[in-house]
This record gives structure tokens, C-alpha cells and sequence, in this order.
């Protein structure tokens, strides 16, 4: 069976996108809701460096976001991976890795000098992410504060998000 067609999202795909998002984090225990918002709002200000979508048959079943992020007092290169969503129905079928694979080597031939997130350790080592003390995010535990360094070091400090994602003051 072959895999779910990805390409990066259209103007037409962003009410599917919203839902998509809605769908995958209804109910979820970290989540306070505001993930379509994220997107919407990072898509509004021009922030998306990498938006893609997953389509089987026809429909938009996943999604991944990425934008810029600053670690530090200063660290060009860096993005954020986030929100990452595939509808319930299609949870478990290698699309969220697909795309999180897809996104990262989009953000590789691009120069970028690494990535950040917010999320489960256990699911995202697989990608090369691993917590690192010496970066931290405003709020959130820092088990969970993961990063994957494109080259041989990666900056100090903390991460400062878009304002999208309501974390820095």
C-alpha cells in the first residue's frame, strides 16, 4: 500500500488544515486548544517557513508546521517543529514521521543550523531530538524542551517563539 501523497499546503487546504489540527489534539491532555489558532496565526504573519500536508485519497490527513525561533541572544537557523497533527483515524501509520522527516530535510537544504520543540521525548528521539540543559523554554518542563542540532553545537539560552505561541512574555 503506498503512503500518503505530502506536499506543502495550498490556500485552499487551510479550513482542512484547521480541522485536521482540531481533530488530532480534541481531548488530548497537553493541549489547551490554541494549535489551529498557532497556525493560522504564524500563516497570518508570514511565519510559516515550512507548512506541509499529508493527502490520502483526496484528503488532508496530516500536517506539520515550522517556523523560526531564536535561542539565546542570538542563533539565526534555528525553527521550531510545531504543531505536528494527523486526524485520530490515521494515527499510528508512519504520517506524522513522514512529515516530520519531510519537514526537517526541507529545513536542512535550506542552511538552517537545527530544530527545537516542545513535545515527547520518547516519540521524538527517533528523529535526533534530545533535551539539552543548556536550552530552555519559559514555562514548560524541561524534560521536554528537545532540540536537534544540524551542525556540531547548538546555542544557549532560551527559546523565544513566535508570538503565536502565547510562551514568551
Amino acid at each position: 500500500m503506498r503512503g500518503p501523497v505530502l506536499r506543502d499546503e495550498r490556500a485552499a487546504d487551510r479550513s482542512a488544515i484547521g480541522h485536521v489540527i482540531e481533530a488530532a489534539f480534541a481531548g488530548h491532555p497537553h493541549s489547551d486548544g490554541s494549535e489551529a489558532r498557532i497556525v493560522e496565526d504564524l500563516r497570518a504573519s508570514g511565519a510559516l517557513a515550512v507548512s506541509l500536508v499529508a493527502v490520502e485519497g483526496g484528503e488532508i490527513v496530516g500536517h506539520v508546521a515550522f517556523s523560526a525561533v531564536q535561542i539565546g541572544a542570538e542563533s539565526p537557523g534555528w525553527f521550531a517543529l510545531g504543531p505536528l497533527a494527523v486526524v485520530p483515524e490515521h494515527q499510528g501509520e508512519g504520517i506524522g514521521i513522514a512529515l516530520v522527516k519531510a519537514g526537517l530535510a526541507r529545513l536542512v537544504v535550506s542552511g538552517a543550523r537545527g530544530c527545537t520543540l516542545v513535545g515527547d521525548p520518547g516519540y521524538y528521539a527517533r528523529f535526533g531530538f534530545a533535551h539539552d540543559p543548556g536550552v530552555t523554554c519559559r514555562g514548560i518542563p524541561p524534560e521536554f524542551v528537545l532540540i536537534r542540532a544540524f551542525e556540531r553545537s547548538a546555542p544557549a539560552g532560551a527559546i523565544r517563539h513566535h508570538p503565536a505561541f502565547g510562551l514568551d512574555p
